[in-house]
């Protein structure tokens, strides 16, 4: 049996002053996986320096050769499957197939209010994650995708090629109920 050990680095730190640093420290380390938290803020970082998750990931992919990638969470509050798609396709190449995607139904903290929406009720949370899944697993394996539900639509959405990883990148779905999973 193998044990993989993963780690968390927190997206506070300039590029150039220690940022890349840490992700090429954590691939010397002989991590298999380092995440980073995919959110707009975080709890008593809102005052501070916070750097969005995928471009922080982009700029770690092109720092390291062997360390997996992934966010913690990614959530539908404030993103949209078709352009959340897009970026990770985009990701997922630029990495070499080395992307996983941390994702969750979101809270109630800063993210869900930033863009200056009321906070989802833990169910309209549940109901949305249940359609976004779906949406976002064909936005990742098929090349055009038509969908209008509750909550999200696509017409026409284009992601070819595709990810790197076949089907597709893997999720690692963050739940805190039945409803979650």
């Amino acid at each position: 049996m193998t044990l993989r050990l993963s780690t968390v680095i927190l997206p506070v730190d300039r590029w150039h002053e220690g940022g890349r640093d840490r992700w090429r420290r954590a691939e010397e380390l002989g991590f298999h996986t380092a995440y980073t938290y995919d959110h707009l803020s975080w709890r008593s970082f809102r005052d501070r320096t916070w750097f969005g998750a995928l471009p922080t990931l982009t700029a770690a992919a092109t720092a390291t050769q062997r360390l997996r990638l992934g966010t913690l969470v990614t959530s539908p509050n404030f993103r949209h499957p078709v352009t959340l798609a897009k970026e990770l396709i985009s990701l997922d190449d630029i990495s070499g197939g080395r992307i996983t995607l941390g994702i969750g139904a979101g809270g109630s903290g800063f993210d869900a209010t930033a863009l200056g929406q009321e906070a989802w009720t833990p169910r309209e949370r549940a109901d949305r994650f249940g359609e976004f899944v779906p949406l976002l697993d064909r936005l990742l394996t098929e090349d055009a995708v038509t969908h209008e539900g509750t909550h999200y639509s696509a017409v026409e959405a284009r992601n070819i090629p595709g990810c790197v990883q076949r089907p597709r990148l893997p999720f690692a779905v963050a739940a805190t109920g039945p409803r979650g999973l």
